[in-house]
């Protein structure tokens, strides 16, 4: 995974980070955002009609191992699963196609983003750290970039619920991908990932008794039970639609298509050791997937690739995965 050519691009990458850690502070061995998490391994099973969409590699096989990490939003590693701020969620997937050959998808359980540049994020992230959001403090710096933002402002109004489980919660990719078949025909879509058993949420009455490792401790029970489930959709364009801005959503009655079903059946072993490691890239870089034209794209793989360099430099997290870890990188 390469840093981007464009250096205006890695300085903005760069001073994200910075914004992240002046909100949440500088925590070694963890990620600037997301830093709350657990690693599962599974597998990935491809629809029926995915072949019509796209010829990638993980579509032409029976089955394809994969890693799946679960998180909480912001950069704060002891943040409680109660915690509002600890929305939305994240669900982030590598698809294993050889050895140091692999493809993700990262998604959140927000239906799209509240910015559609990084200078916009930037932006967003110095209101939020000068109304002091992650600490209490007034709220005027970011009322008035919310008022100056309409998708922001409707981004942080769009209700989102605590889930019961991590297995409960639906997740979206945020931006738009190129998906390419066998015949070279190209449709833009997005991801939907929907949970088997049904989407559960609590109240914010019922989530606020809730033990502050209450979704990380339920995870181990779960999978006692069996796998977790989720189908994995392509939500496709159609002509005139916006493919690359994140903040736009596409009509309800688009096309769905059924990629496949992700298929969770363990707690990675030596968990936060395997969190600290693994770098989960934005951008496809297969066959048969290509990045659409979104500016957040090579932004994120930036700020993830930048992000990870420094994470990977700290002394390994002490692993506690035995279980259900409350704590991970």
């Amino acid at each position: 995974m390469p840093l981007p050519r464009d250096e205006r691009i890695v300085a903005l990458g760069e001073k994200l980070i910075e914004q992240f850690d002046a909100i949440f502070g500088v925590h070694p061995g963890f990620r600037s955002a997301h830093a709350k998490g657990i690693l599962l391994r599974g597998s990935f099973t491809p629809g029926a009609g995915a072949g019509r969409l796209t010829r990638a590699p993980h579509i032409q096989r029976e089955s394809t191992p994969v890693s799946a990490r679960f998180s909480n939003s912001t950069g704060l590693p002891t943040i409680a699963d109660n915690d509002p701020s600890a929305d939305p969620r994240g669900l982030a997937i590598r698809f294993h196609l050889g050895e140091h050959v692999h493809t993700d998808i990262v998604s959140h359980s927000a239906d799209g983003f509240p910015t559609r540049t990084g200078e916009e994020f930037l932006e967003f992230l110095k209101a939020v750290a000068a109304s002091g959001a992650a600490g209490g403090g007034s709220s005027s710096a970011l009322d008035r970039f919310l008022a100056a933002h309409p998708a922001a402002l409707a981004f942080a109004q769009t209700p989102k619920p605590m889930p019961v489980s991590f297995a409960t919660e639906r997740y979206f990719g945020v931006t738009a991908m190129r998906f390419i078949n066998d015949e070279g025909q190209a449709r833009y879509g997005r991801y939907r990932i929907v949970p088997q058993s049904g989407e559960q949420h609590f109240s914010a009455d019922e989530a606020k008794p809730k033990n502050p490792n209450y979704l990380f401790d339920e995870l181990g029970g779960r999978l006692g039970s069996g796998p977790i489930r989720f189908h994995i959709r392509v939500q496709l364009a159609e002509p005139g639609d916006v493919v690359d801005d994140a903040t736009i959503h596409w009509p309800a009655e688009r096309e769905i298509v059924d990629f496949g079903t992700l298929e969770l059946s363990s707690i990675a072993p030596e968990n936060a050791r395997e969190q600290q490691k693994i770098i989960f890239d934005p951008i496809p870089r297969v066959d048969g997937i290509e990045p659409s034209g979104d500016p957040l794209l090579e932004l994120r793989a930036a700020v993830y690739l930048l992000s990870g360099r420094r994470r990977r430099k700290s002394p390994e997290i002490e692993d506690r995965s035995s279980a259900s870890p409350p704590v991970a990188s």
